[in-house]
């Protein structure tokens, strides 16, 4: 572990390889699991407003999952994530002509719909975030599901960290991110 301005991160996001593999677990971490999408609680407000432009994207299960608790939930232990549908696939879940499990929120953004990708906490999977009151611990949440993207990530070379740049830019930052670089770079040394 090190630190970074107020965050705490685990050296697993600079040593561990990843890179998505859709066509091997066909988007197995947004059906699979016991909980929705974590969720910060500004996203609530995102997701309470853009709903009307993400419904036409949406099954005719998640709208009846959706109008019935709302766009977001609280779960078991006390933290905001999305809904999910019979415990198990997140309410905003779609799937392509070969099942596999798609973003409709991504999809609305994608097609110019909206200006907001998705919940930052599935844009930087297989990265966690928590925050605690003095700081926020980076850590690299290793699950079966995501083999093939592990070994995908390590014929390529991709480390966690350059996978989910773009996330972790838009969490902490551009400058964040470069000191992130900064130490990746002399650790591998």
């Amino acid at each position: 572990m090190f630190q970074l301005g107020k965050t705490i991160v685990s050296e697993d996001i600079i040593e561990k390889d990843f890179v998505c593999n859709l066509s091997a677990c066909k988007g197995a971490c947004c059906v699979n699991g016991d909980a929705g999408a974590p969720l910060e609680k500004e996203e609530t407000t995102i997701l309470e407003e853009i709903y009307p432009k993400i419904k036409p994207f949406l099954r005719k299960k998640s709208i009846e999952v959706i109008e019935n608790v709302g766009t977001w939930v609280t779960g078991k232990d006390g933290e905001l994530e999305t809904p999910l549908i019979d415990g198990a696939d997140c309410a905003y879940v779609i799937f392509d002509k070969n099942k596999t499990a798609l973003c409709a929120i991504e999809e609305a953004y994608n097609q110019g719909e909206i200006g907001w990708k998705k919940p930052v906490s599935c844009h930087l999977y297989p990265v966690r975030v928590k925050d605690y009151s003095e700081f926020s611990a980076v850590n690299y949440d290793k699950w079966d599901i995501c083999d093939d993207a592990c070994t995908l990530g390590k014929e390529l070379q991709v480390p966690v960290y350059k996978f989910v740049k773009q996330a972790l830019v838009r969490k902490f930052g551009q400058n964040w991110y470069d000191e992130l670089e900064k130490v990746a770079e002399k650790h591998v040394k």
